[in-house]
């Protein structure tokens, strides 16, 4: 048993090494990365671009919708990237269409386009919401009707 504490403080480095050397086994690898999604436009084709004049702000969430549930109709200002965790969501596009997503898929949703999200599956969704915006700049805008 170490006494000392240079001898506590070699014990310490010794276990931290052999802690990274351990994970450093698994080796961060491409087969331990699992690519989600990579695009260069939105959802409806829009090209994605981020907002300007103010500091950058990320937020992200997790959205949880109830079978049946809608969100009711809203844009985005910002860009934002979608994943289902859980679930089936069908989002209305009005005049861009319907797009149904499944767990596991991924979206760049559109940017300044009204649209309508509905829980259409049995479960409950969940959504992991991550926004690329702004301060200042609201992620989400409700609006009052539909378009």
């Amino acid at each position: 048993m170490p006494t000392s504490r240079g001898q506590i403080a070699a014990l310490c480095v010794a276990v931290a090494g052999f802690g990274l050397l351990a994970w450093s086994d698994r080796g961060l690898t491409r087969d331990a990365v699992t690519g989600l999604l990579a695009s260069e436009t939105t959802i409806i084709g829009q090209p994605i671009a981020y907002p300007t004049g103010a500091p950058a702000k990320i937020t992200s969430a997790i959205v949880t919708m109830l079978p049946g549930e809608a969100t009711g109709w809203h844009q985005h200002d910002v860009p934002m990237f979608g994943y289902i965790l859980e679930g089936e969501v069908t989002v209305d596009y009005g005049a861009k269409g319907t797009h149904v997503y499944r767990q596991g898929d991924a979206v760049i949703e559109a940017v300044d386009w009204p649209h309508n999200g509905r829980n259409t599956g049995t479960v409950p969704a969940r959504i992991l919401a991550v926004f690329m915006g702004a301060k200042g700049i609201p992620n989400t805008v409700m609006l009052p009707t539909t378009p």
